[in-house]
């Protein structure tokens, strides 16, 4: 697999590209903005002209952004929307200026107005926001969540609904979360539950639409349906998983990100583990 992780952008948003060469790695996931945040200044032309260099500079083969924490494509609230929507144009537009691929981000919670209401209300939103930004190249990627909550986004079945009622559903794609997904129900860290999880998501979605992965292990038993991120070994997916997707030829050209905790401090031996699963 193609190993990346989130890196930071700490004094500019060209500084990622040598973050993740530190690391030893060509994949690369950012923030373009603060992701706690609505609005954000825009980005400087010198800095973007700066990454491209580092981008080049460092063979940086592989690079995308992960959208705020804050947007809620289905927000019930009216004004939340708006910021919603606003926001994750922003950032659509702050990936093509950096010729990132992908934008990673939360489809959202429906806040108890229902599951249908919900993924209708997200399809909506994606509309409006290519319909903001027509022939954009980087695409809006949909991240399996755990389904805490009323978040949606939980299922295959979910996600094809979303691409179902999108009105140019070839400008989106899937990050497939490791933690996520077993939290959610995927039993990924067996063999028998890995090679049905995959099939299962073949059938619903095509495996052509998995574009990202996110590599966590998790705190939380399958089917929790809680988030918590935990280092690479030492939750409860262990490495069985980990060794399926390594070895998993199918994947072997997708950017594996990892999102584990301890942030560039762990990240080192994280992807030693990796490595040594191969």
């Amino acid at each position: 697999m193609r190993l990346g992780a989130h890196v930071s952008t700490q004094g500019g948003v060209e500084n990622a590209p040598g973050n993740g060469a530190a690391l030893g790695i060509t994949a690369i996931q950012i923030f373009a903005k603060n992701q706690r945040q609505w609005s954000a200044k825009p980005l400087d032309p010198g800095a973007v002209k700066r990454f491209h260099q580092q981008v080049r500079e460092h063979s940086i083969a592989y690079a995308c952004s992960h959208a705020s924490y804050l947007v809620n494509l289905c927000a019930p609230d009216p004004e939340k929307l708006t910021k919603s929507i606003d926001s994750l144009t922003d950032e659509l537009e702050r990936a093509e200026q950096l010729k990132l691929s992908h934008v990673v981000f939360h489809p959202g919670s429906h806040l108890n107005e229902g599951v249908e209401w919900g993924l209708k209300r997200i399809a909506r939103s994606i509309d409006e926001i290519h319909k903001r930004l027509p022939g954009y190249t980087s695409k809006l990627t949909i991240e399996i969540t755990a389904g805490q909550g009323t978040n949606l986004g939980y299922s295959f079945e979910q996600l094809k609904t979303i691409y179902d009622w999108v009105k140019v559903p070839e400008r989106l794609a899937v990050c497939f979360d490791t933690c996520h997904a077993y939290s959610a129900g995927y039993d990924i860290a067996t063999k028998k539950g890995y090679e049905q999880t995959f099939k299962t998501f073949n059938e619903v979605l095509g495996l052509d639409q998995l574009q990202v992965i996110h590599l966590n292990d998790t705190k939380k038993e399958l089917g929790s349906r809680v988030d918590r991120h935990d280092q690479i070994g030492d939750g409860l997916l262990g490495l069985g998983a980990f060794r399926l997707l390594m070895k998993d030829k199918r994947f072997k050209s997708i950017p594996a990100i990892l999102e584990t905790p301890a942030g560039d401090a762990g990240y080192p031996r994280d992807l030693k583990l990796l490595r040594s699963l191969v």
